[in-house]
């Protein structure tokens, strides 16, 4: 998976939020509001480039004391949510 292009990591306000940006905000329009983990982990998608369900996993679980299976839930979870949204493809 990656990150749409004109999709960028912003804080407004005090909050992580999405947003598009140049075509990305005229096709989007909208602000995507992240809670820390999930804006530490769209950091750890935009580092890697092309990331996986795996490799994010692995990455939430060096970091924060999670069992695999959780995190892996988890990611899955809110990866699914990006694709619905259209912010990240496969």
């Amino acid at each position: 998976m990656k990150i749409k292009e004109g999709f960028v990591l912003r804080e407004v306000c005090g909050e992580k939020v999405i947003v598009g940006e140049g075509l990305g905000a005229i096709d989007f329009g909208k602000l995507i509001s992240l809670n820390t983990t999930a804006a530490w982990l769209w950091e750890q998608a935009e580092a890697q480039g092309e990331f996986s369900v795996d490799s994010l996993t692995e990455a939430l679980c060096e970091v924060y004391e999670v069992t695999t299976e959780r995190a892996r839930t988890d990611v899955q979870a809110l990866l699914d949510q990006w694709l619905e949204l259209g912010i990240v493809s496969e």
